[in-house]
């Protein structure tokens, strides 16, 4: 027996540290939806969802960089892929995030989030979120020193290649549309209804201490829930009904906002189909205590809303009218995504519709 329980200690160890790894590589959270986490029509708000995949992910991520000697780092968003927007939560749903680390470069991490509503009275749960994130870890003792991720394990090297090819996409387009940052064009003095000028809006914010992580830069769920909330009244403000956001594709984040920064976030339209419509997002910052610095583009991103009527059911969307060369160009853009996400949607149906024919 004496031989035997060291033997059992160092096997339980082993199979122990195992679990341990493999449960910092996934996280899970849950929390009530209450009033204020909705809008006027009791749905969720975008952006409160947002902010709820964001902390999750800032949490497996800066768990998971510090799992090796060196350098203690916090995780800092740099970019969130697409967002989709399954199904409605409402007040009183139980939201459950998770989280799982599925991609380590040298000097970044993805992350896959899942959010699931509960309705706790009948016991339903949908799917309501699906996103991927990219993080970057920045040492505690010099943020602007990025230091290196350690490795994760992967299931198959087929696994770690479509990782890989996930990571060179998205670097490939954070730089692309680093180089297309460019001013937001001011609204005219009277626009006309259902032009760009009419709805963009804006929101000023002062950034303080609850919005910043404990090194004083903005938490990027913070960011998120204000670019929704801009993107929201600019849908409101074009259809003149209850919407809800539907889609976010790439949210890129360009550069740290520190604290004491005035956030400017402005949306403005950019295509409209039948029953949905497309809002670009910036965000620019300016250092109230650096004000020589001048102001600078630190998030960018595309939301996209439906409109709903009394009974959630969609409406038709007003038309963009369009005015100048910029906007067309826009337009014409949003509108080449638009039927290339309605390809894809069609193409995942007729897959699905396939297996539930061969099952």
């Amino acid at each position: 027996m004496r031989c035997f329980r060291p033997w059992v200690s160092r096997k339980v160890d082993q199979v122990d540290k195992a679990v341990v790894e493999r449960l910092q590589e996934r996280l899970q959270l849950c929390r009530l939806i209450r009033p204020d986490d909705a809008n006027i029509a009791g749905n969720t708000h975008g952006g409160t969802l947002l902010k709820m995949i964001e902390e999750a992910g800032s949490i497996i991520c800066t768990r998971h960089c510090n799992t090796q000697g060196g350098d203690r780092c916090v995780a800092a968003l740099a970019r969130v892929e697409k967002t989709e927007f399954l199904y409605p939560m409402f007040i009183g749903d139980v939201a459950h995030v998770s989280a799982e680390i599925t991609y380590a470069s040298k000097h970044s991490v993805e992350v896959q989030v899942t959010v699931m509503s509960e309705n706790i009275l009948t016991g339903v749960k949908k799917l309501t979120n699906k996103a991927a994130l990219w993080y970057v870890p920045f040492s505690l003792a010099n943020v602007e020193k990025i230091v290196e991720v350690p490795p994760i394990k992967y299931d198959s090297p087929e696994q770690e290649e479509e990782g890989r090819k996930r990571y060179e996409a998205q670097k490939m387009d954070r730089l692309q549309t680093k180089m297309r940052n460019e001013a937001v064009l001011p609204p005219a003095p009277e626009p006309e209804e259902h032009t760009v000028a009419f709805s963009q809006s804006s929101l000023i914010h002062l950034v303080g201490p609850s919005d910043c992580t404990l090194h004083d830069f903005v938490h990027g769920g913070v960011t998120m829930k204000m670019m929704d909330e801009v993107a929201g009244i600019t849908a409101a403000r074009h259809c003149n009904t209850n919407i809800v956001t539907a889609c976010v594709d790439a949210i890129n984040f360009h550069r740290k906002i520190k604290k004491g920064s005035v956030v400017t976030v402005t949306g403005r339209m950019m295509f409209t189909s039948n029953k949905s419509m497309e809002i670009e997002v910036f965000v620019d910052a300016a250092s109230v205590m650096e004000p020589d610095h001048g102001k600078y583009r630190a998030v960018t991103a595309v939301f996209t809303y439906i409109s709903l009527d009394k009974y959630h059911k969609p409406l038709p969307v007003p038309p963009l009218k369009v005015q100048g060369e910029e906007e067309e160009k826009r337009f014409k853009e949003g509108e080449a995504r638009y039927l290339q996400n309605k390809t894809r949607r069609m193409a995942s149906k007729d897959v699905e519709l396939a297996a539930q024919r061969h099952c």
